[in-house]
């Protein structure tokens, strides 16, 4: 596939650390986490769950909302994510991280007060028992925050709308493990025996390409699209080239999901 469009996008992805740092710094991640770190309602004192934590980049903020006198725990099974936190909550107080998975958190029953997980269930080989998991170490009263796309809602414009429908058909079946966990969230988290109070869309909209790209991955995606048989060749091109060229819009709805025990 060439084009030349080829200089507006990434080719090459990022380490995944990077990408979470960069997403987080963006302005479509400060406006979601920022509504996260609100739905949580935290307080000096109380003990946090950052559950899939990644590089840290939100565990000051919330360690800042807890003090005096709290603690927040991130957990994260890929030792480089974890080694990227440490330096980035070096000299913290009231920090820690510990390595593990959702489906087997490394805590003891009850032992928090908050929990939050951030684009994570979207990956996760079951979802229902990471759920069961963070019921299990919450306390009684406890809350807990989950943010999750539902990547069937990414809506990316162009004249010719079968092109659009076949790469975001692409990303819900092939690319994404539970693309459509956003608008299940709510469901699964009842049926682990959490009560839901709130659901509150988010939806990210994206005017610049580049900006998009950033989040999106859109040329590489769109190889993926074509080895896949989503897309020829020759519709590759004229996607990627009219996205690059004409006016941009593109969208996907995010779905904050309050569950309290």
């Amino acid at each position: 596939m060439t084009s030349s469009a080829s200089s507006v996008f990434e080719t090459v992805k990022p380490a995944s650390a990077d990408y979470l740092t960069r997403l987080a710094a963006s302005d479509a991640g400060r406006d979601y986490k920022g509504r996260m770190l609100e739905a949580l309602d935290l307080r000096a004192g109380l003990s946090v769950l950052d559950a899939g934590c990644g590089p840290g980049t939100d565990l000051a903020a919330m360690a800042g909302a807890v003090a005096p006198g709290g603690t927040v725990i991130g957990v994260d099974r890929d030792p480089e994510m974890l080694d990227a936190g440490a330096a980035r909550i070096a000299g913290l107080s009231g920090t820690e991280l510990r390595q593990g998975d959702v489906h087997a958190l490394p805590l003891d029953d009850a032992a928090v007060d908050r929990a939050r997980t951030d684009r994570v269930l979207q990956h996760v080989d079951d979802p229902a028992r990471a759920l069961a998991e963070f019921h299990r170490v919450l306390r009684p009263g406890g809350r807990l925050v989950m943010g999750e796309p539902d990547w069937d809602t990414l809506a990316v414009d162009h004249p010719d709308p079968a092109l659009s429908r076949a790469y975001t058909r692409h990303i819900t079946e092939r690319v994404v493990r539970n693309a459509a966990i956003g608008r299940q969230l709510a469901r699964l988290a009842t049926e682990a025996g959490f009560r839901v109070p709130e659901v509150v869309p988010v939806t990210q909209l994206f005017r610049d390409v580049r900006a998009a790209d950033r989040v999106l991955g859109l040329e590489r995606t769109t190889r993926r699209a074509v080895a896949a048989g989503y897309l020829t060749e020759d519709q590759a091109t004229a996607w990627l080239d009219h996205l690059s060229h004409g006016p941009f819009l593109a969208s996907v709805t995010l779905h904050l999901v309050v569950a309290e025990v």
